[in-house]
């Protein structure tokens, strides 16, 4: 059951990225997660930086100089993303790596992102995971499996085109629309299907 934010308090989401490929799909978020007027918590690990410097030129701490987001260090486990009392509204692990996914769901706490998530998971909290890796080994198929049995929403950034995107930025907004759908959060990042498409 998720845990509504105190009245007057803003909505907190945990964002976490790793070293799967992806990372503009991270920066989307947080600026959609911005506009919608939520606190974030962010944690990046080691991995998650190199490829926010390798496909961005960004590092975490560019990131948190976006309006509401905090970073918080992946190697300290006393942070408030560890701790179960922090009323967190969301956690999100995007783009999530083989590697994390499956020390989640092997209740491996380890760095700040996989503590966090098993909070999430102690706590009946709301966690989406969004793979990018492909193709999928038997393992990662069998840990997302693990995980979606738990209640974790498993979202690949896998983008549509039936929206006819006309540029990069479609195609990544087209995921995050999906995430942002997932947290309950109202945006304009692309139109809905409504039937009529077809004749």
């Amino acid at each position: 059951m998720k845990e509504m934010p105190d009245a007057g308090m803003m909505p907190e989401a945990v964002v976490a990225i790793t070293g799967a490929s992806g990372a503009l799909y991270a920066e989307r978020l947080l600026r959609a997660l911005s506009d919608a007027e939520w606190e974030v918590l962010l944690i990046v690990t080691r991995e998650g930086g190199i490829n926010l410097d390798l496909e961005l030129g960004l590092s975490a701490a560019d990131l948190a100089n976006i309006p509401g987001v905090s970073l918080e260090d992946n190697d300290n486990l006393a942070a408030r993303s560890a701790s179960g009392s922090a009323k967190i509204d969301h956690y999100v692990v995007c783009p999530a790596s083989g590697t994390t996914i499956s020390k989640i769901a092997a209740g491996i706490s380890d760095n700040l992102v996989t503590r966090s998530a098993l909070v999430a998971l102690k706590e009946r909290r709301p966690l989406i995971v969004v793979p990018r890796e492909s193709p999928y080994a038997t393992v990662h198929l069998e840990n997302m499996t693990k995980l979606s049995n738990w209640g974790v929403v498993v979202l690949p950034a896998s983008p549509g085109f039936y929206h006819s995107p006309q540029n990069i930025d479609d195609l990544v907004d087209f995921v995050v629309a999906r995430i942002l759908d997932q947290m309950g959060i109202e945006h304009n990042l692309g139109k809905r299907w409504t039937g009529e498409e077809v004749q």
